[in-house]
């Protein structure tokens, strides 16, 4: 096969001249994609679902039971939901890859305010809420995904500095499927919540969303890097 050196999207003329594609032409808009519009949604679903009863100052709008042992049991559980739903949205921006493409400093930046102002102490105040936890249960879920969380961020930034770009994608694809693990289970619980004439007890709907979300979203981010194929991350130095 001649390795075609014209620059992409010039026109190629004379003999033993390939033709351009027109894949590119037929691929469809960033925002017409399935996966990005699920993100989108789910962002947005956490910031209305959640975030707005942390924002009033009133610990009486928390969504779990405070403990009275614990007097800064709220002021953490605000920062954690806080540095949460910045890791969101910086995620949401750090996979579209039309940012990406067009604005490497925008990826660049959101990159580092996910791992500094979302990820790593967002994990940290979930492993101090952990012992506050009121379904025992649940509490191995919650720690397994906040260790992962910040397993797989330290790594991937790791390996970025390391200028290990391949495996720096591959881990911060297992970061953001941890990132977005309580907001699929969110997703989970009140889905089941509706099922008609299915009944079960809040307790136990939390233990199915803090197993269910981060577990689930750990298979598809696997499989999503096995099908697509090691290659390197998109990141422009």
């Amino acid at each position: 096969m001649t390795q075609n050196t014209e620059p992409s999207g010039a026109l190629a003329t004379g003999p033993g001249r390939a033709r351009p594609a027109k894949a590119a032409a037929a691929r469809p808009s960033w925002w017409q994609s399935p996966w990005v519009a699920a993100l989108a949604v789910l962002v947005v679903f956490n910031l209305l679902y959640a975030f707005p009863r942390y924002l009033t100052g009133g610990p009486g709008q928390a969504r779990i039971p405070l403990d009275p042992s614990f007097p800064a049991h709220y002021a953490v559980l605000v920062g954690h939901v806080v540095f949460g739903n910045i890791s969101l949205v910086t995620v949401f921006l750090q996979v579209l890859p039309w940012i990406r493409r067009h604005y490497p400093r925008v990826h660049r930046v959101s990159g580092r305010v996910y791992i500094f102002a979302g990820a790593l102490p967002g994990g940290l105040l979930a492993l101090v809420l952990l012992p506050y936890s009121t379904a025992p249960s649940g509490q191995i879920g919650l720690a397994m995904m906040g260790v992962l969380w910040l397993l797989t961020t330290m790594l991937g930034l790791r390996a970025a500095l390391q200028r290990r770009f391949v495996d720096h994608r591959r881990w911060m694809v297992y970061s953001f499927a941890m990132a977005l693990g309580t907001s699929w289970g969110r997703v989970v619980v009140e889905l089941m919540a509706h099922i008609p004439g299915f009944k079960v007890d809040l307790p136990t709907l939390l233990d199915v969303a803090n197993w269910a979300g981060w577990v689930l979203n750990l298979l598809v981010a696997h499989w999503w890097l096995e099908r697509t194929g090691p290659r390197a991350a998109h990141l422009v130095r």
